[in-house]
């Protein structure tokens, strides 16, 4: 089992803050645009007519969330996608220019249609969302590679098989660490993108649909890919991962929950930067797990992101 971190461990951060320290990720994946529904009382279950007190339409997706999530943390971030050239398409990537996030490759397809979610938000912060994942080509031959070399690291999610299939193969061509956002895909899809894998981080429902259960033996047994780390994300019971054949874990931050939309976006967000920035893997959970907590004091998926001296800050101050 793992150590607690000590705040040393993380001393490669300060460096990216102060900017002595370049780090570049490349997230590619799904951008979504979310309409949010707050409601003041916890889900009931079956059909009901629920009246919203807040409402509300932000950029989302997994990959998208986390690139947002590495500008706010202070290191340069690259977001490659598709959207269609519609209204929700010029949306996102108006918002991702906000964020201080190169959209260069953020590709408006004039025959595509964006996607878009609707989430509803209770007053637990828990969610539910419904997620229409947008209609575009499926080729990724249009991706800038060579750029790739000047990566720290790169993330992706499972919604654009064959663009993080291709970033991947670049990335490890050239020794820059793949980071997998392992979200609920076909067993395909993990079948694909799991040997081109370093670190691969299951949310619980995806690991159980993909391995059958979300145990620790089951998260094992996903070493035989050959990634370097395996992880799953548990909320509030932390992080466990494997690596080296060792198990560890890494607790969960304590804080007042909010809303926990977007909360593992941001967790494989702060993780892509912290291995981009040389961190070791359990100083780079520990980095995460806190990023994703400070978010979840915040109303919305990319409201309450820290920046790297904040979560610092946090962390010394949390046991």
């Amino acid at each position: 089992m793992s150590a607690l971190v000590n705040i040393g461990d993380l001393s490669a951060l300060a460096d990216v803050a102060s900017r002595t320290r370049p780090v570049h990720v490349i997230c590619l994946g799904l951008s979504a645009l979310d309409q949010v529904w707050r409601v003041d009382r916890p889900f009931a279950g079956g059909s009901e007519k629920i009246k919203a007190v807040e409402y509300g339409t932000l950029g989302g997706g997994m990959a998208a969330n986390a690139s947002v999530a590495v500008a706010k943390l202070g290191a340069s971030v690259a977001f490659w996608g598709r959207a269609g050239n519609d209204a929700a398409g010029h949306e996102m990537k108006s918002a991702f220019a906000a964020e201080g996030v190169d959209v260069e490759n953020f590709r408006l397809f004039a025959d595509g249609r964006s996607s878009v979610s609707g989430v509803i938000v209770d007053s637990s912060g828990e969610r539910q969302i419904v997620n229409f994942r947008g209609l575009y080509p499926e080729a990724a031959n249009w991706l800038p590679l060579e750029v790739v070399s000047r990566a720290s690291s790169v993330l992706a999610d499972p919604r654009w098989v064959e663009g993080a299939a291709t970033l991947f193969r670049e990335a490890r061509a050239r020794g820059i660490p793949t980071v997998l956002d392992g979200d609920m895909a076909e067993p395909d899809v993990f079948e694909r993108l799991l040997p081109l894998t370093d670190h691969a981080i299951f949310s619980e429902p995806a690991l159980a649909a993909f391995a059958g259960s979300t145990d620790d033996k089951s998260l094992a047994a996903l070493a035989r890919f050959g990634c370097r780390v395996i992880a799953v994300t548990r909320g509030e019971e932390g992080v466990s991962w494997y690596e080296n054949g060792e198990l560890h874990r890494q607790a969960a931050y304590a804080v007042d929950v909010v809303d926990t939309t977007g909360a593992g976006d941001v967790f494989h967000g702060a993780y892509a930067l912290g291995i981009g920035a040389g961190l070791d893997v359990r100083a780079a959970m520990a980095f995460s797990a806190a990023s994703a907590a400070m978010k979840c004091r915040h109303a919305g998926g990319r409201n309450g992101i820290p920046d790297i001296n904040e979560c610092l800050v946090f962390m010394r101050t949390k046991p």
